[in-house]
């Protein structure tokens, strides 16, 4: 006898939809696993096996083949065990024949058949829907994380004799708990309220967080301990706007399939991460083995990732994060295919002039120190900085407060979301330089400041691309259709020489 039933398992974080069959016949009796399972889908005969017993059902004594298709697909994880009962419970005609096709099925087997939790059920039911599945079976604790794929209808899967008896018509299916939306996941870890109000003074570097929120452009900010950078930094993500649906529902995919936190709701509000400086490249960047992980610039996903202390990270974790600077994808290649991530982060960094952090006149360090501790951060790293800022010492003048910047940036967004309608941009700093002639046009006197500001400057191609970028920025933060000189010498001005 052969069953089959669908499920998924994860890859990165996209779920990958996977075929169980299981195939019952004569022969000696013996359990086995095919098409590239890892050591917790060849230890599944024993959870399994004991599911089963556990739950008054029986263990055929034939010979039991199951394949995980497609067989050239590596499968990582113990979310197929429930597929894999049912499929053998279905060839061994234990349960009515077609009761679960086109049904997908996910979720762990405990030993007395309890059903327990997988990780990235938003992905994974996300792919199955993709391929036309429109009633998916999930363990309890998941149903609210399943809720949130659109047109999908979702059942809870309690016990596996529970979940048998429904599937003979024995029993009423177990109500699903009430779906929810919640704008407080993924909010601020911070033990007070945060505002931008509270920073006083650093005028110019409250306009470069207000036109890195508006205009997606990375930050660097230089200057002694306590001058205020990284409190500015961590304001940032109170002037950015809530996600939309859809970067809602990318969000929340993401960090359930990394298994950071609850995915039960809606993430609306964009990430913050502040890895600390001792984290590794895999930890930033992704990776692992045998099935990859998103690192910390995935998880920062249409969010913040903020570097406090940058030249303390090791040289060659800081030079890994070139690449998803410009493309925002990270590729990860294994010997078995290539994966990639998605990672469409702001860049938050802050650093300290000098390894002892002193003002100039206090400071200790020989000008070999300095150097050394100046290059940990490349120039090709510190060109992709839109915004550079050296930050010498704080005001006593109030700013304006989280909600009026907010508005601000919600402004320029709104452009920008205009602007951009019939193109794969979304935001100023994602237009890429062979574009720019056309989507920001400079009036006579605003491309001659340009072109003075590159030459003065020095400016390397990437450069002026950047400061043209900002300008644009910085027009639609003040609501206006044309780049104007002065924004020119606003955005040249807010990319200072830091080292």
């Amino acid at each position: 006898m052969l069953a089959s039933v669908r499920s998924a398992v994860l890859e990165g974080v996209d779920g990958r939809p996977v075929t169980v069959e299981v195939h019952v016949s004569r022969g000696l009796p013996g359990y086995t696993v095919v098409g590239l399972p890892d050591a917790a889908g060849r230890e599944s005969r024993e959870r399994v096996r004991a599911a089963l017993l556990s739950s008054g059902l029986e263990w055929p004594q034939k010979k039991v083949t199951v394949n995980l298709a497609p067989a050239t697909v590596r499968k990582a994880g113990s979310g197929l065990e429930l597929a894999i009962a049912l499929a053998l419970t279905s060839a061994d005609g234990t349960l009515p024949a077609g009761v679960v096709d086109g049904v997908g099925v996910l979720g762990e087997l405990g030993l007395d058949g309890a059903v327990r939790p997988v990780v990235g059920t938003l992905a994974l039911v996300d792919a199955l829907t993709r391929r036309g599945v429109e009633c998916v079976i999930v363990p309890g604790a998941n149903a609210l994380e399943a809720q949130l794929v659109p047109g999908v209808h979702v059942r809870v899967a309690r016990t596996l004799a529970e979940l048998h008896a429904c599937l003979k018509g024995e029993a009423p299916w177990p109500d699903p708990p009430e779906p929810r939306v919640s704008a407080c996941a993924a909010e601020s870890d911070a033990d007070e309220p945060l505002d931008l109000a509270d920073v006083h003074g650093l005028v110019h570097a409250r306009l470069a967080l207000a036109a890195a929120a508006a205009g997606g452009h990375h930050m660097l900010m230089v200057g002694p301990p306590g001058v205020g950078k990284t409190m500015l930094a961590r304001r940032l993500p109170t002037i950015l706007p809530d996600l939309d649906r859809a970067g809602a529902l990318d969000v929340t995919r993401i960090h359930s399939a990394a298994g950071a936190g609850a995915s039960s709701v809606l993430r609306t509000r964009p990430p913050f991460r502040a890895p600390h400086h001792s984290a590794s490249a895999v930890a930033l960047v992704g990776g692992g083995s045998p099935r990859v992980r998103p690192g910390e610039v995935t998880l920062a996903h249409r969010g913040v990732l903020f570097l406090d202390e940058t030249p303390e990270f090791p040289v060659h974790v800081l030079e890994a994060l070139r690449q998803p600077l410009e493309e925002r994808v990270i590729r990860i290649s294994r010997a078995s295919g290539t994966i990639e991530l998605p990672a469409d982060f702001l860049l938050v960094a802050c650093a300290n002039p000098c390894p002892c952090g002193r003002i100039e006149r206090d400071c200790r360090c020989s000008d070999a120190h300095r150097t050394r501790y100046a290059r940990r951060l490349s120039a090709p790293l510190l060109d992709r900085f839109d915004l550079r800022l050296r930050i010498e010492s704080p005001g006593r003048e109030p700013g304006a407060s989280s909600a009026e910047v907010r508005a601000g940036v919600e402004v320029a967004r709104a452009r920008q979301r205009a602007r951009f309608a019939d193109t794969p941009w979304q935001r100023n700093a994602h237009i890429p330089a062979g574009a720019l002639a056309a989507t920001i046009p400079l009036p006579g006197d605003a491309h001659g400041a340009w072109v003075d500001a590159c030459r003065v400057r020095r400016l390397t191609g990437r450069g002026a691309a950047r400061v043209r970028r900002v300008a644009r920025t910085l027009a639609d933060l003040d609501d206006r259709e044309h780049v104007s000189a002065d924004d020119i010498a606003r955005a040249s001005w807010l990319r200072e020489d830091v080292w």
